[in-house]
């Protein structure tokens, strides 16, 4: 149980809405955790930005641990030395950027997108650009001095296991500086810094489930 960022795969996001011919039930859509929906709505969004629609999402790859084909970490510890960091560095509205949305979304936007639609644990979707994301993070991660040693590949809870399980407080204990002051804070700084990486290098979603 609990809360986790996953990477989400072409069959899932479409949720069997894209192609001619193809049956859809928002019903089903809803009760198999398809994003369908958010995807039929926010491609209709970007075009009345007058935007590509965001079609080319790659298909769900067979797991393989280490080979950076998917996304998934718990978010496990609180989040208030995280918030106050994002206080002291980002503005509130870098800061919904930053960590607010529903959805992830490998695209540039100038601005965040609020669809009228559920979606996971919310009544509407937020959806972020993962460049904006990503710069953002990048920002809080120089506050931060986050080591090189922070996992690269995130496709089996590797962040998760790497702060909780000890890893990171050993090398905490040798390699001092605000990352190793608050650990908790550094496992969101590098969580977000990686969901956006994950999502621009794959060209996927990323989600809440």
């Amino acid at each position: 149980m609990g809360i986790y960022l996953v990477s989400v795969g072409a069959e899932e996001w479409f949720g069997g809405i894209e192609g001619e011919g193809a049956d859809h039930d928002e019903d089903e859509d809803e009760d198999e955790g398809g994003w369908g929906r958010v995807a039929s709505a926010l491609n209709e969004e970007l075009g009345r930005r007058g935007l590509p629609a965001y079609e080319s999402v790659p298909e769900e790859a067979e797991f393989v641990r280490g080979s950076g084909l998917a996304f998934e970490e718990k978010l496990v510890p609180p989040m208030d030395g995280f918030l106050r960091l994002c206080e002291a560095h980002l503005t509130r509205e870098e800061t919904e950027t930053l960590c607010g949305w529903t959805v992830l979304v490998p695209l540039s936007l100038d601005e965040d997108i609020w669809l009228d639609v559920e979606a996971g644990y919310t009544d509407s979707t937020l959806v972020a650009g993962a460049p904006r994301v990503l710069a953002l993070a990048e920002r809080l991660a120089v506050v931060v001095e986050l080591p090189p040693e922070t996992p690269q590949l995130c496709d089996n809870l590797d962040l998760t296991m790497w702060f909780l399980d000890g890893e990171a407080k050993e090398l905490a204990a040798t390699r001092p500086g605000p990352w190793a002051d608050d650990l908790d804070t550094a496992f969101y700084v590098a969580l977000f810094l990686r969901a956006a990486q994950h999502s621009i290098r794959r060209g996927c979603p990323i989600v809440y489930t």
